[in-house]
């Protein structure tokens, strides 16, 4: 095991090398090409490095300082101010760039969020907002969602401005800096640019390897995504002093509330994105899981299948709704009687159904008719899947067969949510194509000590400069 160590400016021009992926073992092993070249690698890990220690997270005031860094580095590799532009949104930003082609064809729109998840430095290993390698992993929080992507998206703008390409669609880099909690700035996007061919969404999507022997098993195109919304359902008596207490308490009747919204399952649902992903799920997945996948995949009508799938966190939510407390709040005085206690309620909505009929059996459910059961802000936005794109799913196919020839590419719907969602809602087919390959549940994004192997930095060069050369020509 070799120690970690923090990458410095010489450091990480060479981290690729130091980590044991230097560019003659990639090219054998990965597919990429030579021309990848000794400069975008060593700019791309630079700026990464960068990219990680500014702390992007709600409330610090520094997406525009990351905003304003990408955008000098795209404008000092020739990009023209005008097409770089920073738009503030509240105490974010967004940031646009333009790379022009022909106009032949309407723009394509790749996109990526410049925000992070919140880390609080004496619970790391390591400090989260500082690049360092180890063991073949980038730690740092942002590596794996996704700073890391963003990094690469600039990176392959500028290498194609370098290499001189014209394409015949414009290429429209849109980074929202909000998608961890408002999408306020993705919004403000979606209004602007709603006009385009399609969208590429960075965020989404991805290759999976095999958790025991670290192969490549398949890689998913996210084409659909479920529909986010917060519920609050409120309680409220007339409270009184704690020495007197009586059976009207708030805070009891939400408990007993709780338990039913615990207790109830939504029913089993699937679409031919969900089913096509289970079924080749289930063809890489051992045992009594992968089984259920597969035989849920040909009937899902199967329900002994889909009680196991739903028994496996990860999966439940490909094949249900959910809907999982996740905050409570309730009383004002520790020596008085609940006058009044919440619960908040995340729903994970799958495609298709009204956020309205989730909410009507949420009433049903607990079964209170004191209670309210209200949507909290911002609106619940509707996400259809988008329509399987042959020139998009042929693009994907063949950069990921550069790297692992033969790997099944699928379609696939995230549990979570992305900026993808206010695209779709305005009519932008959208297709999360995330480069990176990872095993599941190895990268612990949102979470502690968040990594990403270090091979996916040069993979994901190449894989976007294959794509973009075989899309936008």
């Amino acid at each position: 095991m070799r120690a970690p160590r923090v990458l410095g400016p010489a450091a990480a021009a060479t981290l690729v090398f130091c980590a044991g992926i230097g560019l003659a073992h990639a090219d054998a092993r990965t597919g990429t090409a030579a021309d990848t070249g000794a400069k975008v690698l060593p700019e791309t890990m630079a700026m990464l490095k960068h990219a990680i220690s500014i702390p992007t997270v709600e409330g610090q005031h520094q997406v525009p300082v990351l905003a304003a860094y990408l955008a000098d580095k795209l404008k000092a590799a020739g990009f023209a101010a005008s097409d770089v532009e920073i738009i503030p949104v509240g105490e974010t930003a967004a940031l646009v760039t333009r790379y022009r082609g022909t106009g032949e064809g309407k723009p394509i729109l790749l996109s990526g969020h410049m925000d992070v998840v919140a880390a609080k430095r004496k619970d790391w290993t390591r400090d989260p907002f500082t690049l360092v390698e180890e063991n073949g992993y980038l730690y740092g929080r942002g590596t794996a969602d996704m700073k890391t992507a963003v990094v690469v998206l600039v990176e392959t703008l500028i290498r194609l401005k370098r290499e001189g390409f014209k394409p015949r669609h414009d290429l429209i880099l849109l980074l929202s800096g909000d998608e961890e909690t408002t999408m306020a700035s993705t919004r403000e996007l979606a209004k602007r640019y709603h006009d385009a061919e399609f969208l590429l969404n960075a965020d989404a999507g991805g290759g999976t390897l095999n958790p025991a022997t670290g192969q490549p098993a398949l890689y998913e195109i996210q084409a659909a995504e479920k529909t986010y919304a917060d519920f609050q359902i409120s309680l409220s008596s007339a409270g009184g002093h704690s020495s007197e207490p009586n059976a009207d308490n708030a805070i009891y009747r939400l408990a007993r509330v709780i338990d039913r919204v615990a207790g109830y399952q939504f029913p089993p649902q699937s679409n031919e994105i969900t089913r096509a992903s289970l079924r080749a799920l289930g063809a890489h997945t051992p045992g009594p899981l992968g089984a259920a996948m597969t035989r849920f995949a040909a009937h899902p009508d199967d329900a002994a299948a889909a009680a196991t799938i739903s028994a496996d966190p990860a999966y439940v939510g490909q094949i249900r709704t959910t809907c999982v407390a996740t905050m409570l709040n309730g009383g004002h005085a520790l020596n008085a009687l609940p006058q009044s206690a919440s619960v908040n309620v995340n729903c994970r909505i799958f495609p298709g159904t009204p956020v309205d009929s989730v909410r009507d059996t949420l009433v049903k459910v607990i079964n209170d008719q004191s209670a309210t059961v209200t949507v909290l802000p911002p609106p619940p936005v509707a996400s259809p899947a988008s329509p399987l794109r042959q020139d998009v799913i042929a693009a994907v196919t063949a950069a990921v067969h550069a790297r692992f020839p033969g790997v099944e590419v699928v379609p696939g719907m995230s549990a979570g949510a992305s900026d993808s969602m206010y695209f779709r809602n305005a009519g932008v087919p959208s297709y999360g194509i995330d480069a990176a390959f990872t095993k599941p549940d190895d990268t612990f994004a949102h979470g502690l000590n968040e990594k990403l192997p270090a091979s996916e930095v040069e993979a994901g060069l190449e894989f976007w400069h294959r794509v973009l050369m075989q899309l936008a020509k």
